[in-house]
């Protein structure tokens, strides 16, 4: 029996059923863009933890970043005796994310909860209710977020009731736009027809979108669309929050996804790649609406922590010195031009590093899962690491670490494009 195979028969017996993984093989070790389990086998990483080891596996920098910091103390908690590495996180986030206007940031744990602030800032700020979404989001597991969140299976089955006040409104999606003949601007005044005749403008705390939506389908929006909503916010009281937890940090080709079309969120909220592996989140945004919450509103025991933090900081560093966002453009446009020249039934999309394929049946718009998860687990079976995802559960989604080399990139494509083609007809 192999050593994963051993594994695997003690995790059925210790761990709850609930919790999937995408392959049976245990991780021994990985480095930049590979991961080798404890048999010995090496795979390509396409999933980067999604996507959150964008500058690789066991960043020299950030490797030596918490091994000092954990030998000095680990934990204190931020809001009993405070450091430094927190501000210094919040000072960087300030500096990074879109907007020119004076900024606060918070610290926090998870994606999820970096999410859950943003909407409890708006609604305390604006004093309403309502929180406007989108078809096709993905904001998180907890109740508030899987209330934000579209999709019902796996992430919302039977797990309710959830929280009130959620309403949501269609997403620009020009592969599946097409027929309607839906700009960016036109996608962006259906979405706000169906705010105002079915939530009440004055009724919105916020509007919450991920620039480019991660889980859903790796949809990026039509051109103007986010622009559109956000003036509409600021033009009716309500603040505009990025979700950027996936694609921020260099994934997308710039900084932040917002920075493609000159969008400034009042709030944005962050997490995966800020800290190299390391859990911790963020909400960034306008100075006047973060410092409107009372002292002791935000923040959490573990939010913040120090080894986080000094992991943060190497990480950034990181994408500084390497110039990770000219990288992920690198890496875009070879996924793209080599998957758009198989001619594949379906849409190959994305920005940067963060890359798709919609997979459909040939001559229209039905989803072809069956052929994603073919694909899926012939690159797993052959030694790359790839995601799925959409509402139809019909997109292949490529993150790989920034940190890739030419010569893994051309490996990897390689064995995806043999599994492209096993799987055709």
């Amino acid at each position: 029996m192999s050593e994963s195979a051993k594994l695997h028969d003690r995790r059925l017996r210790a761990v709850a059923q609930g919790v999937g993984s995408v392959t049976s093989s245990y991780v021994s070790h990985g480095r930049g863009a590979t991961v080798v389990d404890v048999d010995g086998r090496e795979w390509i990483d396409f999933a980067s933890g999604i996507a959150v080891t964008s500058v690789g596996h066991a960043d020299p920098r950030v490797v030596a970043a918490v091994q000092e910091q954990v030998a000095r103390f680990a934990h204190t908690c931020f809001m009993v005796a405070p450091y430094e590495s927190y501000v210094a996180v919040c000072e960087q986030l300030n500096a990074l994310t879109p907007g020119t206007f004076e900024k606060r940031s918070a610290l926090f744990n998870s994606g999820a909860e970096a999410v859950e602030n943003a909407v409890k800032i708006a609604r305390h700020v604006t004093g309403r209710p309502a929180v406007v979404v989108f078809d096709h989001a993905y904001h998180g597991r907890t109740n508030l977020t899987m209330a934000l969140t579209s999709k019902a299976m796996p992430y919302k089955h039977r797990f309710g009731p959830f929280a009130p006040e959620v309403y949501r409104v269609p997403m620009s999606y020009p592969f599946r736009d097409g027929l309607d003949g839906l700009d960016g601007p036109a996608a962006a005044a259906r979405a706000i027809d169906v705010i105002c005749k079915q939530v009440g403008a004055d009724n919105v705390a916020a509007v919450l979108i991920e620039p480019v939506q991660g889980e859903g389908g790796f949809i990026v929006p039509a051109p103007g669309f986010l622009p559109a909503l956000a003036e509409w916010a600021r033009g009716n009281g309500a603040l505009f929050v990025a979700d950027e937890i996936q694609t921020g940090f260099c994934r997308t080709g710039d900084w932040f996804a917002c920075h493609d079309e000159g969008v400034e969120p009042d709030l944005v909220t962050t997490a995966k790649g800020i800290a190299g592996g390391m859990p911790l989140a963020a909400v960034t945004g306008r100075a006047e609406y973060m410092d409107a919450v009372h002292p002791g509103g935000l923040g959490g025991t573990y939010g913040g922590n120090p080894v986080a933090c000094a992991a943060a900081l190497a990480t950034l560093e990181t994408m500084r010195v390497l110039d990770l966002s000219a990288a992920a453009r690198r890496i875009g446009t070879v996924l793209t031009s080599r998957l758009g020249a198989l001619g594949l039934s379906g849409e190959v999309r994305g920005r940067g590093a963060m890359v798709a394929v919609e997979f459909v049946l040939p001559g229209s718009l039905v989803p072809d899962p069956g052929r994603t998860q073919a694909v899926a687990r012939a690159c797993l079976r052959d030694g790359l690491l790839v995601l799925t995802c959409g509402t139809y559960g019909n997109v292949l989604r490529l993150l790989p670490p920034l940190v890739i080399t030419d010569a893994q990139l051309a490996r990897g494509m390689a064995i995806l494009e043999d599994a492209l083609r096993a799987t055709a007809g």
